[in-house]
């Protein structure tokens, strides 16, 4: 009698071509979702969650993160453009678009009988090569083109978002609030923290009413109007507690024989907060701010004293106010031994603190910091979805001045580096005498879909204008005549359908961006091609209980 030597599974299995190819349409069904919003005339898409609300965007990596997915190698094309958006903060739409044509090429390569190994080293040795390239040839020094190329690379991070028209104010105030926060980190170079620019919104007038604050906003009003609405020379208590009327813990009870001694509580609940607020003002503050309550008797006590006082604030506000004033963040005046005391050491210091009332809204500004400088961009709009859209951009640009500044180093935009090291590894493939030559052409040849895309997305003739960008760059790659050797930075001009030079046209991007974009999309398209079985166990079914 035979023997059965299969094993039986509880689930669904796929296995071999089939699951290849079940995964690279549920990737390109992702990508086409994002395609048509890259580039500056990109379209924007609206996307309406369970309960109704509406958010209208073309950042790749938001409305990526609102999609819900089920099928896994989707799942993993989305954690790729939220890994580019931490990363680099843009570039998420191209990174998504090119691991999908790597992958759709990879399952034609497949089905013409080479084997996944070979394509999955040839796509790691021409992203290797293709970044060494990017380094060694493409990229422009910022300190070359000085300021004027951080401003052209916000307002080319802009040109696809709804700012697009406004990009010459927001690349200013982007480039403005990234220069005022330079710190200097342990190791000696300067550091640009994202987080010391605080990006707030105010409905009411057009964005071009935006502006930088050289301090930190609040949307906060005083705790009573008849605080000072200004103090110059701010000692800030910073106190991640109530001062509120003092109560015991919940579960703490008193017997009380004595009717008189209930008075005599209440008193003493009453000198307790007293003693904590003169404490405070004793050790010299005339502001506190607080993540907690203030009620009215601990008012009383601030207003008589002369003492700005502001209430429930955010907790990463408070965290960042400490960091720039030099102040501590206080939960509790107990001490070692029991007793309670405010330590004047503990105050943050900066040049004045005021309240001013902005739109519908009141805001308190922290302005002169001693320790860390910390900025505010206050977004002004029309209605919620074009604020939040605003916020978005100039989040993007934030993250793409901090690159240029950190890595020092910019490259041409519009097509030019895909289009570059296309005509580049095309011509190394055929240095390799093995199989993995047909890997590396395949993936010069993927690259040419991000010009491609930019073309279509702006209406002209795809084919025309990426055979003329192949011309430029070839001629640059293969001609030692120095005047041929500006091709290399050959863009597409979007507005007028040409190829320029797109360094002169100030079409810049991170050079960071295009290379972790590229290892980025190559590494996710390696982990979907190694899977050839998907094994979908089927849910354990729970035995009811008997009844007897």
């Amino acid at each position: 009698m035979p023997i059965n030597t299969t094993v039986s599974i509880l689930g669904e299995r796929e296995h071999g071509q089939d699951v290849r190819t079940n995964n690279v349409t549920a990737v390109q069904a992702v990508a086409n979702i994002v395609k048509s919003s890259l580039g500056p005339q990109g379209l924007d898409k609206m996307l309406v969650d369970d309960i109704g609300d509406i958010t209208i965007t073309n950042d790749g990596a938001t409305i990526l993160k609102q999609l819900e997915v089920e099928h896994p190698a989707a799942k993993v094309i989305i954690e790729l453009s939220q890994l580019q958006d931490r990363e680099v903060g843009d570039g998420t739409t191209s990174v998504v678009i090119l691991a999908a044509e790597l992958l759709k090429r990879a399952n034609d390569m497949i089905k013409d009988k080479l084997h996944p190994t070979n394509i999955i080293t040839g796509y790691k040795i021409a992203a290797r090569e293709a970044c060494k390239y990017v380094e060694k040839n493409l990229a422009t020094k910022v300190d070359i083109v000085g300021r004027e190329s951080l401003i052209n690379a916000a307002k080319t991070s802009m040109s696809s978002k709804v700012i697009g028209p406004e990009s010459g104010l927001f690349s200013e105030l982007v480039v403005d609030a990234m220069n005022w926060v330079r710190t200097i980190g342990s190791t000696g170079e300067y550091k640009y923290p994202l987080k010391a620019v605080k990006i707030a919104k105010c409905h009411g007038q057009s964005s071009l009413e935006s502006k930088l604050i050289k301090g930190y906003a609040v949307q906060m009003a005083r705790v009573s109007q008849q605080m000072p609405m200004r103090v110059k020379n701010a000692k800030i208590a910073i106190l991640d507690m109530n001062l509120n009327k003092f109560r015991m813990q919940m579960g703490v009870q008193f017997v009380v024989n004595d009717p008189k001694n209930l008075e005599r509580i209440r008193e003493r609940e009453l000198n307790i907060l007293k003693e904590r607020c003169e404490k405070v003002i004793k050790a010299g503050a005339n502001v506190v701010i607080t993540t907690k309550g203030i009620d009215d008797v601990a008012a009383k006590y601030f207003v008589e004293a002369g003492v700005f006082a502001m209430r429930r604030v955010d907790k990463a506000d408070i965290r960042r106010i400490a960091k720039s004033t030099g102040g501590q963040v206080i939960t509790t005046f107990a001490n070692n031994d029991g007793e309670e005391n405010f330590d004047p050491a503990w105050l943050g210091t900066a040049e004045s603190v005021f309240e001013e009332p902005v739109g519908d809204w009141d805001y308190c500004f922290i302005e002169g910091f001693t320790k860390a400088s910390a900025c505010t961009i206050l977004i002004r709009g029309a209605n919620e979805l074009l604020i939040d859209e605003v916020e978005r951009s100039v989040h993007d640009s934030l993250c793409v001045v901090k690159r240029c500044l950190e890595s020092g180093y910019v490259v041409a935009g519009g097509g030019c580096v895909e289009s570059a090291l296309s005509i580049y590894l095309e011509d190394f493939a055929r240095s390799l005498g093995n199989k993995e030559q047909i890997a590396v052409a395949q993936f010069a040849e993927a690259l040419t879909v991000i010009p491609k895309v930019l073309a279509m997305n702006a209406a002209f003739d795809a084919s025309e204008l990426v055979s003329k960008l192949r011309v430029a760059h070839s001629t640059a790659q293969t001609s030692n005549d120095p005047k041929y050797q500006n091709l290399k930075h050959c863009g597409l001009d979007l507005l007028n359908g040409k190829v320029r030079n797109n360094l002169q046209a100030g079409v810049l991007e991170p050079m960071n961006s295009k290379i972790k974009s590229l290892k980025f999309a190559t590494e996710a398209a390696i982990t979907i091609l190694r899977i050839d079985d998907m094994i979908k166990l089927a849910p354990k079914q729970e035995e009811l209980p008997q009844r007897h």
